[in-house]
């Protein structure tokens, strides 16, 4: 849309903005660029209609850096959310918000370490160390903000689980942070798929409670991470 209402525009490697066709735009004279972060001032500002709305692509998902929209409008909403976070109505509804993300979070922790566990299923000979990866997965995966796979909610919580656990022995128990990776299509996703198979092939060991070899990369990841749980 010319006229500079709800317009979704690229940002560029070069920092330039592009409009839906690929060509480049400049933001109406009299605008400002608000970044992304403050959750209410965005509110107030996108209400209004007249923005336009930077996005940039990351992996597969489509990211909001922020938007652009008139100075004044900005002022205007920034000065409202100021008065109205000075107001004690505010905080008590901050407070209980606060409160209540914290119980969801607490309660998905409780239930992802769980469904981990599920997924591990080791032998009880290996239970020690079933708990152990089952708490370090967990950890790392479901902090809100760390865009893993546990944060996202267009899969089943099994499955979240099952591509969180080898996701994180891709990275403790293979050699592939430091892989070089040919820059052809698809080459990433074929190792990540072949590095999965051989992970799936180690929990098998520990499924059926195989004697377990003492250079067994799992095993060495989890001696090295003793201090950190």
């Amino acid at each position: 849309m010319m006229n500079g209402q709800l317009r979704i525009v690229t940002l560029a490697a070069n920092g330039n903005l592009l409009d839906e066709k690929g060509q480049l735009v400049t933001p109406p004279l009299g605008w400002i660029f608000l970044p992304a972060g403050d959750a209410g001032v965005t509110r107030k500002v996108s209400a209004t209609g007249i923005f336009w709305r930077v996005q940039v692509k990351m992996g597969r998902r489509i990211i909001s850096k922020g938007l652009w929209a008139p100075k004044d409008t900005i002022e205007q909403a920034k000065l409202e959310m100021k008065h109205l976070r000075e107001t004690e109505t505010f905080h008590k509804k901050a407070e209980a918000s606060k409160l209540r993300r914290e119980k969801i979070q607490t309660a998905y922790v409780d239930d992802f370490c769980k469904q981990v566990r599920s997924f591990l299923n080791f032998h009880p000979c290996y239970a020690e160390q079933e708990a152990k990866i089952a708490r370090l997965v967990t950890l790392h995966a479901t902090p809100v903000g760390s865009g893993t796979v546990a944060r996202t909610s267009t899969i089943p919580v099994e499955e979240r689980a099952a591509k969180a656990v080898i996701a994180w022995m891709r990275h403790k128990t293979t050699a592939y942070d430091q892989m070089p990776i040919a820059r052809i299509k698809g080459e990433r996703r074929r190792i990540r798929n072949v590095l999965a198979q051989l992970s799936m092939e180690l929990l098998d060991s520990y499924r059926k409670g195989n004697p377990i070899s003492p250079d067994c990369p799992l095993m060495a990841s989890l001696k090295l991470q003793h201090l950190n749980v």
